[in-house]
């Protein structure tokens, strides 16, 4: 640093020579120095200010940003922030074949507390005890001092609860804004949908996830956030709703304790309609029944977790596999003398009736059990299994619910003959409505093998050759002649022609052996035989038809009439015009294959 002296040398000895005053030269100098001193700190100052000046300007502004941010902001409740994964409470919506709500997502709020921050528990306790009538006032007040800093009180709440304890004024209840699932049209395809709950769950929000159903089987799909669109179902709610009201007055009026539909399109595969009763409301799911027979759930999906023996329905795939076979043709004379003694057993027709000597077409319209269980013979047991295999009846249905895999199909460990002989006519073999329903859409669409789905499909699907199309014609034909001819007389419509098989099975004692006066009726339909495009599979349990003194409770008499009447109702809104009834010619078989 260089210092300037107050009294510079040079001009000290030119003021001597004239005779000037050295002093007043110091004098100067120094007030020129504190000048420029004061200059420097007046600059420093005005520069402190304006800094200063800016710094609280930008405050100001950030603040009152801010704040207009949060006057702006829905109002939350404060939380402590911790660390972890943030929780996705995004779901998409389901909807049906049109693309309306099924499932859908609602802001709703939780209810939560920090006790430690409670003015008065008791008052809380008493009040709260007042909004939640199933809640107990004293435990409430227990937990509230037992010297926890957190509890849930409610997980979902309705906007006059939430009123109702926000008027409590306690600052120790807190809310927490959350996704819940709503089901808008209540029980309406319940075992379809399933039903949500929730998963990990904070103060600010909570993850919907699927327990049950498609909400289960699907729940990575909905939750996924690359796909935000609506999930599309194959089921029509307006089909839906339908087959829902007429299965439910059908089951009542045949004092049944449960009952099944399915309505297919064979040939796509698409699940129409599937009714389980008696069902349940999602948005309010029932606890699963602990004890007892599972079946007495409301939860139970009968539909495809009923596993049965489905009776006389089967016989129509013994007659198809020994046309396919080359073994027999519909106007092939079999020997149906009843009783058929097969070593110690004895194999009976239905009250007792002998059918004699009949056509194979008038084996499946009779029902006739020796009839069936002669062609079976002829067909062989390994045959035998291999057709049915090929037709889905050994394996679960791969339809998109969680508890398909489940419903496994009782299929005999050891097959005999006798085994070849039961089986023909659906008897020691069990499967499931759903099971029915794909196998005879199988049957209806020209024997290509049918997967079916409650996903929506864009046209047709070709599966697996099963059948030859003319040997399905020939099946279609004769399920047509037992509606017009046999035991199905009462699905006769006019204007849609309907063929289709019943079945009547008693019901397996948990004891040993079959109830005598319990059974599983069923009736699998096709529709329009002309054309066939749909399949309907209705199933009764434990029906009866009380109307006279001795009760009815063949499937002719309970799932035929209730099948009927569904169709009736769905035939004008699947867009299916009447036709002029005719006896229609049976189709020529012009080739077999083996």
């Amino acid at each position: 640093m260089i210092r300037v002296p107050l009294r510079p040398l040079a001009r000290i000895l030119s003021a001597r020579q004239v005779g000037g005053d050295p002093d007043s030269i110091e004098r100067e100098n120094l007030r020129l120095r504190h000048e420029s001193m004061r200059d420097r700190a007046r600059t420093r100052a005005e520069g402190r200010l304006l800094f200063m000046g800016l710094a609280f300007f930008m405050i100001f502004m950030v603040i009152g940003v801010r704040m207009g941010l949060l006057a702006s902001d829905e109002p939350t409740e404060p939380r402590l922030a911790l660390p972890g994964h943030e929780i996705s409470a995004n779901r998409a919506d389901i909807v049906d074949r049109r693309g309306r709500i099924l499932a859908t997502n609602m802001q709703t709020y939780a209810l939560y507390a920090h006790p430690q921050d409670m003015v008065d528990p008791h008052h809380v306790a008493v009040e709260l005890g007042k909004v939640f009538p199933e809640m107990d006032a004293a435990a409430l007040e227990r937990r509230f001092t037992d010297g926890r800093k957190f509890m849930w009180i409610r997980k979902k709440l309705s906007p006059e609860q939430m009123q109702a304890v926000h008027d409590i004024g306690d600052p120790g209840l807190l809310f927490g804004p959350r996704q819940m699932r709503l089901y808008p049209n209540g029980t309406l395809a319940s075992h379809v949908l399933g039903g949500a709950t929730f998963g990990a769950e904070g103060v600010a929000s909570a993850e919907v996830i699927g327990m049950a159903g498609i909400e289960r089987f699907e729940d990575a799909r909905l939750r996924d956030p690359a796909h935000p669109e609506p999930m599309a179902l194959s089921l029509d709610m307006t089909l839906q709703q339908a087959v829902t009201d007429v299965l439910d007055a059908g089951m009542k009026m045949m004092n049944a304790k449960g009952a099944a539909a399915v309505l297919m399109d064979v040939k796509t595969g698409e699940v129409l309609s599937l009714v389980s009763l008696p069902d349940f409301d999602p948005n309010d799911r029932p606890a699963p029944l602990l004890t007892g027979d599972p079946g007495d759930s409301p939860l139970f999906n009968r539909a495809v977790q009923g596993v049965y023996e489905l009776g006389s329905t089967f016989k129509i795939f013994t007659a198809a596999n020994a046309i396919q076979l080359g073994l027999v043709t519909p106007d092939t004379i079999i020997d149906g003398n009843a009783p058929l003694i097969w070593g110690k057993y004895r194999i009976n027709e239905f009250e007792g009736h002998n059918y004699g000597m009949q056509t194979v077409a008038e084996v499946i319209q009779h029902s006739s059990n020796v009839g069936t269980a002669r062609i079976a013979l002829e067909i062989g047991a390994e045959r035998q299994k291999i057709f049915m295999r090929s037709l889905g009846l050994f394996d679960p249905s791969p339809i998109e619910l969680v508890e398909a895999p489940g419903a496994k199909p009782i299929v005999p460990p050891r097959w005999p003959e006798i085994v070849t002989i039961t089986t023909s006519y659906g008897h020691g073999i069990a499967a499931s409505p759903m099971n029915l329903a794909a196998a005879y859409a199988t049957i209806a669409n020209g024997g290509a093998k049918v997967t079916p789905t409650l996903l929506k499909r864009e046209g047709e699907v070709h599966g697996e050759q099963v059948l030859s199309p003319e040997v399905a014609a020939q099946s279609v034909h004769m399920l047509r002649l037992v509606v017009t001819k046999g035991t199905a007389s009462f699905a006769r419509i006019p204007g849609y022609p309907v063929g289709g098989k019943t079945g009547t099975a008693d019901k397996p004692n948990p004891n040993g052996g079959y109830y005598h006066d319990r059974v599983v009726n069923t009736f699998a339909s096709v529709f329009p035989t002309n054309d066939p495009k749909y399949v309907l599979v209705v199933t009764l349990d434990e029906p009866s038809d009380n109307t006279l003194a001795k009760p009815r409770r063949s499937a002719g008499w309970t799932a035929v009439p209730v099948a009927a009447e569904v169709i009736r109702r769905v035939v004008p809104l699947l867009g299916l015009r009447p036709t002029e009834e005719t006896d229609e010619p049976a189709p020529e078989l012009t080739a077999n294959v083996e």
